[in-house]
């Protein structure tokens, strides 16, 4: 019995230390991308930022479930699917706007370039650890973390495609075919995190 609780407290120390980084890792995707996005008027880029603030606070959920105990879980499974919701809002109306409005055409953004190669490589490496961690403790509200994680590294292969080719052609339009293209995921996570069955294969 012992060594089962010992073995639990480690399992729960680990996802800690993963939500930690998530959290460090989320505030730089934050500002970077809210700062590149604004100056640049790229929807993609600012949706890719209202996702990493989701990420942000879906982190802080799920690191208080694990400090605090289950009691949380069904609660924080729930914030998960609610958040996607919003993202998936957010990105329908910022993209309407750039669409619709010439004043906001996305203008090309090196520094938005960088950032989304870097959570290319990051958040699939998060995404992967967290659901095994998932596995593992037989957490939904973690499994719906990693999820948001998964979904992070889709729109940043997406959102940089977008943005690689406003950069290299100047076809704004480019920017917010690209963030539209992030709904069917996200729409689809966010139904699978609020009923706590986040797909296995995502």
């Amino acid at each position: 019995m012992e060594q089962a609780v010992d073995h639990s407290n480690r399992q729960a120390s680990a996802v800690r230390r993963l939500q930690l980084f998530t959290i460090g890792w989320m505030v730089v995707e934050l500002g970077i991308s809210l700062y590149a996005g604004i100056r640049a008027c790229s929807t993609a880029l600012t949706a890719f930022g209202a996702d990493s603030a989701i990420e942000l606070v879906s982190a802080v959920v799920v690191l208080r479930r694990f400090t605090l105990g289950p009691a949380t879980e069904r609660r924080a499974a729930r914030i998960s699917g609610v958040l996607l919701y919003l993202l998936a809002a957010y990105i329908l109306v910022t993209s309407a706007v750039s669409i619709f409005s010439k004043q906001f055409q996305p203008k090309p953004t090196l520094l938005g370039i960088v950032l989304l190669a870097a959570a290319a490589i990051i958040m699939p490496l998060l995404g992967n650890a967290k659901k095994k961690l998932a596995k593992q403790t037989g957490s939904r509200a973690l499994n719906a973390d990693a999820a948001q994680s998964n979904i992070c590294a889709y729109m940043s292969w997406i959102a940089l495609a977008g943005l690689v080719v406003n950069f290299l052609f100047h076809l704004p339009w480019a920017d917010s075919l690209a963030a539209l293209l992030l709904l069917p995921i996200v729409l689809k996570e966010a139904d699978e995190a609020r009923k706590g069955e986040v797909c296995e294969g995502c």
